[in-house]
């Protein structure tokens, strides 16, 4: 979820002064026209904007074929485009307009739902996959609630899906998209194991040179979050560098909720004192309680536990022209009391 907790006012033609890593922001879509399902919704019309307004603001889409290389060098403005869960309305809908105006994407599927009802063919998926442009991700077989299930239940599932990869594609991905975005430890284990390269959630924020490349961060649009304001604003979003988060598992039960969380920031990141963080503890967006126990060492003190199903923390901080550097986390509550 992308909380504004910033003045998102700006001059659009302005120009970031002194700004060397631009990180790579990766938006991330599901339904298109399918107006029943506002939360996994984009119309197309404000999709057909927001692709225009990423090319008026000379950012670069990227290439699935060229990630690893535009991972090398962030000095220009880059963008992902993902789409997760292969649904009719993309292939009907969306594609020939990507198609038409050769823009690369990701589309993320899950082999279980392949052909049925509301979601698209194998052959229309290799379609997609032929051309040049799209490039097919793996969403796990069965798009359950695998951060739930124990380790021979999750590897046995992506493994399946692998099979059914290599059977229909010829091969597997090396991009992983988790179900819901929802990930631990132990999932991250068995996405390495299994030779993904790159996993991706659902939590914002910017890709930069990240030591783990398994819990990539997400920008979800839909028709609340995809307002072409809020877009701009997401547009306007630089990496939040940091050395480490704690706890290093999103995965977090009765025992550890809510939990400690403390941020390591790169030293060379000015003006952090200024930080602006949000937090959903007691289903209540509110501003967070932060203590810095060191320049760059920051501790998030919730006031009490998440109680839904995902605990979320937003950070921002103010750069120079409009510019702000965002951080997301999202953990998975095992147990709702």
């Amino acid at each position: 979820m992308f909380i504004n907790i910033f003045n998102s006012s700006y001059n659009s033609n302005s120009q970031a002064k002194n700004i060397d890593d631009y990180g790579l922001i990766t938006l991330m879509y599901h339904r298109f026209d399918e107006n029943k399902y506002p939360s996994t919704n984009i119309r197309m019309e404000d999709f057909i904007k927001q692709m225009n307004m990423i090319r008026s603001e000379k950012i670069t889409f990227v290439n699935p074929n060229n990630f690893e290389e535009s991972l090398k060098n962030f000095n220009q403005k880059k963008a992902l485009i993902t789409i997760d869960d292969g649904f009719e309305s993309f292939y009907e809908k969306a594609w020939p307009f990507l198609q038409k105006n050769r823009i690369p994407f990701i589309l993320f599927v899950s082999t279980r739902e392949v052909g049925k009802n509301g979601y698209m063919t194998w052959s229309e998926i290799k379609e997609i996959h032929e051309s040049e442009i799209g490039f097919i991700g793996n969403h796990s077989h069965s798009h359950e609630y695998l951060v739930d299930d124990k380790y021979d239940s999750i590897k046995e599932d992506l493994s399946k899906s692998i099979s059914i990869f290599k059977s229909e594609l010829g091969s597997n991905s090396p991009f992983f998209s988790y179900p819901f975005g929802e990930y631990s430890n132990n999932f991250k284990k068995i996405v390495n194991e299994l030779d993904f390269k790159y996993a991706f959630g659902q939590h914002s924020g910017v890709i930069f040179k990240s030591k783990n490349m398994l819990e990539l961060p997400r920008y979800p649009i839909n028709e609340k979050y995809g307002k072409l304001d809020r877009f701009k604003t997401i547009l306007k979003t630089l990496p939040f560098k940091y050395k480490s988060i704690k706890p290093e598992e999103r995965y977090i039960s009765d025992k550890n909720n809510p939990p400690k969380v403390l941020i390591e920031f790169d030293k060379n990141i000015n003006n952090l004192k200024s930080i602006n963080c949000f937090s959903n503890e007691e289903n209540e967006w509110r501003n967070s309680i932060i203590n810095f126990i060191e320049e760059n060492k920051l501790e998030i003190k919730l006031r009490g536990k998440f109680v839904t199903e995902r605990g979320r923390i937003n950070c921002s901080l103010r750069e120079k022209n409009g510019y702000y550097r965002w951080l997301g986390l999202q953990f998975v509550v095992a147990e709702i009391n």
